[in-house]
């Protein structure tokens, strides 16, 4: 039995690194028996007890000692304290934490004790002190090491290794450890957003936003509000396409082993659109007596109108005016019947006759089926692509290999990860089965009602609906002149097209000397409109054999004047 006074006071320090240890193992309590168990030898009164949970030894700042250290200069005017550790390891992993806690420590009016070492203020048992505190650095380094080359090579097997994203969960899989599963429903909302996003259902970052504050707790419970910069992040990652980058070890787009929420050509097109200048987006403050707000735009200066309520002698009256200082029809109201009416007029305007939309239907049906037709040419010219960029991968990767300008290397960099990228979406359209042939009346009926009738999905009442009648036809922006009205040069295809061929302007451009004469161009009509692309320019559809275009246009000049 030792003869220290009995009345030595003590306080124990217990620290753990990661929450595995406490959910897996004992370590906290097995380090405060072990101490307490020195503290009966020796004859110490254990007074208190601290413990830092989840803190790596190589941070000083830590909650527990902190708390220590305060008690310990609290309480030194009674007596000095005994610091009992299990282990030098448990102080800290680094030798300059060591030496600056042992030197607060000692400070506070503390002495740093432990079972497992005797600390001594001798040169001897300074130098020994300080070999352990480096090993017990080294130690740690070289743990964060392996954990960091284990990391990266599962990584590599095509496994994430990260915090779960936002739409997925973990699950373990036989022989396969822990790996991504989609978490319903939040992985549906996630397809919903970026599949609308790259189609142009959602115009900017804002209307996702929107969109995503409708879903309660989308984040979880802790985070109530979707900030735009998580809207930004949701929209750039390549996971929910099935790929993993990982930039701060140098890796970009490896295949995962996940099921992926969207296909990786959809993946490119939200990239696309998230790099082409904004769009105005809808207004939070948007309400069902002003669909046009924010879509409407002043033809002299290009800006969105805005609209209020106007209050007059006998009620209150509905404007729309523009409200830009320095532009001619600034703040110069328009009365919200007469731009509301102007756009129905307009909408009328563009319905096509009957006979336009039978050959239409006709032209489209017969083009549909010659394109199922053409899927073997198409993956040809899948591969012909998948080749070239092969060959000018290789030779760019020879040229970066020659350059020693950075600028040189950055831009060589680039263009290798936008080929690389290319090639991944050839190869995923390549692996797709070939395209069943698809019935032309149930795939393409809503496309064709909206076509035959646009005001019908403005007559609906739904204000969601109004407003995309505008995007569909117009892209997201309608100019109005004030006193003169709607100005329409950026209609979009399908019915711009339409106009035309109801006033008659239409023709077959030769063959021979403006285009190969293994295929022709029919001028004016093509399926590929029926997406809306608001494109200016002349439209036109590559089909093979002359002949064939030569009968469709005649089939249709047949139904045209019927």
């Amino acid at each position: 039995m030792s003869t220290a006074a009995p009345t030595t006071r003590a306080v124990i320090y217990c620290r753990v690194s990661s929450k595995a240890q406490l959910k897996e193992g004992d370590g906290l309590a097995s380090q405060e028996n072990r101490c307490r168990e020195y503290a009966r030898h020796k004859g110490y009164s254990v007074v208190e007890v601290f413990r830092d949970e989840a803190v790596s030894g190589g941070v000083i700042d830590r909650p527990a000692m902190l708390i220590m250290l305060a008690y310990l200069r609290k309480h030194r005017a009674k007596a000095d304290h005994v610091v009992i550790i299990d282990d030098i390891s448990r102080l800290a992993r680094g030798l300059q934490a060591h030496i600056e806690l042992r030197a607060a420590i000692g400070g506070a009016g503390g002495k740093l004790e432990s079972p497992s070492i005797e600390f001594g203020e001798d040169s001897d048992s300074i130098l020994v002190e300080n070999l352990l505190a480096s090993v017990s650095q080294h130690q740690r380094q070289k743990n964060a090491e392996q954990v960091i080359n284990r990391m990266r090579s599962r990584f590599l097997n095509g496994y994430w290794v990260f915090a779960k994203p936002l739409g997925y969960r973990y699950e373990r899989s036989p022989g396969q450890g822990k790996i991504l599963v989609p978490d319903e429903p939040k992985a549906s909302v996630i397809r919903e957003v970026l599949e609308g996003f790259a189609s142009g259902r959602f115009a900017s970052q804002v209307e996702v936003q929107r969109h995503l504050e409708r879903y309660p707790n989308f984040l979880g419970k802790r985070s109530r509000e979707v900030h735009l910069q998580k809207i930004r992040e949701l929209l750039e990652r390549p996971i929910y396409a099935g790929y993993m980058d990982a930039p701060k070890w140098g890796i970009s787009l490896v295949q995962g082993k996940h099921t992926p929420l969207i296909s990786f050509e959809t993946h490119q097109r939200v990239l696309e659109r998230l790099n082409k200048p904004g769009k105005v987006s809808s207004r939070k403050d948007t309400r069902e007596e002003f669909p046009l707000r924010g879509i409407v735009t002043c033809a002299c200066c290009e800006r969105p109108m805005t609209a209020a309520w106007s209050k007059g002698r006998n009620g209150r009256y509905a404007y729309y005016f523009c409200q830009t200082k320095t532009c001619a029809d600034g703040r110069k109201s328009i009365r919200k019947e007469t731009i509301e009416g102007d756009f129905e007029k307009l909408l009328d305007h563009l319905r096509p006759s009957e006979k336009v939309l039978d050959a239409l239907k006709d032209m489209l049906r017969e083009t549909c089926k010659s394109l199922d037709k053409s899927q073997s040419e198409q993956r040809r010219t899948l591969k012909d692509e998948l080749q070239q960029i092969e060959r000018k991968s290789a030779h760019i990767m020879e040229r970066l290999l020659n350059a020693d300008n950075a600028g040189v290397i950055a831009a060589y960099e680039e263009q290798v990860r936008s080929l690389h990228a290319r090639k991944i979406e050839l190869q995923e359209k390549m692996q797709k089965p070939a395209r069943a042939a698809v019935d032309f009346d149930s795939t393409y009926r809503t496309a064709i009602n909206f076509i035959a009738n646009p005001r019908k999905l403005w007559d609906c009442g739904h204000l969601a609906a109004r407003r995309t009648v505008p995007k569909l036809l117009f892209g997201n922006c309608v100019p109005y002149q004030r006193n003169v009205g709607y100005r329409t040069g950026g209609i979009a295809h399908p019915f711009r097209l339409l106009r035309l061929v109801q006033a008659g302007k239409y023709d077959l451009v030769r063959t021979v000397g403006l285009e190969p004469t293994r295929r022709c161009r029919l001028r004016i009509l093509s399926p590929v409109c029926l997406p809306f692309h608001h494109v200016r320019g002349e439209a036109s559809l590559y089909a093979p054999a002359g002949a064939r275009v030569q009968s469709h246009t005649a089939r249709f000049h047949q139904r045209l004047s019927r």
